[in-house]
């Protein structure tokens, strides 16, 4: 199937540890945070170059952001992918999830014939796992989420994918085009080919568009498209952990912990 397109959505975004709130808007402060690509997304990444190994077809990377996310995301193109498209406009700003995939969908409609769209199941920072399914309502794309394994079937225009479940696993099938989350840790992702490093740093490799270069509707995008409005935030209760320190002979020990044990159970 040497025509799949596949688009896969990365995210840049700010390392965890790093990540402060800003009081006045309650939104996330990342000015003074170190940046790096979503973790669930570089499987996703892996998942598609694996499919384009199988079966052939072009990689396309979609994101949402500022211009300083260009290094990071020519990671991408190191790996295997083909082209980069970057939606940038101030006016994406402060997008929630909804504003997002309808940002994001109309990015995939601009780009044109798309088959299959991976993404990481969540992102680090927002953690929602609202994106993929919302990226396929948008676009009325089938989707199929949480998946581990995926196979492709050219003649039939589906694709199928294992998802694990508490009791096993179970096989979701369903056809072109679609949307696929890709469960965190489902797989390694491979190393940038450093042979193909001056390639992937050419400009020609990304298109940057801004809102006038979409067809959206100003009150579906950033701010004024986010209905989420985060009122107040609290930090959650930590729970101490009760400790108790044992006196005695190596013995004397042992049957304390003998009988603590016993309690416990």
């Amino acid at each position: 199937m040497a025509n799949l397109h596949m688009v896969v959505c990365l995210k840049v975004v700010p390392k965890p540890e790093e990540i402060r709130v800003d009081k006045k808007t309650n939104r996330l402060e990342r000015t003074d945070a170190r940046s790096e690509l979503n973790p669930p997304d570089m499987n996703a990444m892996e998942m598609a170059l694996s499919i384009k190994e199988r079966y052939g077809g072009k990689i396309s990377i979609l994101t949402m952001g500022p211009p300083y996310f260009e290094p990071l995301l020519r990671v991408g193109l190191a790996m295997g992918a083909d082209h980069i498209y970057l939606l940038s406009d101030r006016d994406f700003g402060g997008a929630d999830t909804l504003a997002t995939t309808y940002t994001l969908a109309k990015g995939v409609e601009k780009i044109e014939g798309v088959d299959l769209i991976f993404c990481g199941e969540e992102s680090s920072d927002g953690a929602t796992g609202q994106v993929p399914p919302g990226l396929a309502e948008w676009l009325d794309f089938n989707q199929i989420t949480m998946i581990n394994n995926i196979e492709l079937a050219p003649r039939k225009k589906t694709i199928r994918g294992r998802r694990e479940i508490k009791a096993g696993h179970e096989i979701l099938e369903v056809p072109l085009p679609a949307v696929v989350s890709v469960a965190v840790a489902s797989n390694e992702p491979r190393f940038m080919d450093y042979r193909i490093k001056d390639w992937a740093f050419e400009e020609e490799r990304m298109t940057v568009w801004s809102k006038d270069d979409l067809d959206v509707d100003a009150e579906y995008i950033g701010v004024s498209g986010s209905p989420t409005i985060v009122s107040d935030l609290a930090q959650a209760a930590t729970r101490e952990r009760k400790r108790e320190f044992l006196t005695g002979t190596p013995e004397e020990i042992a049957d304390k912990l003998k009988v603590i044990l016993q309690d416990a159970l």
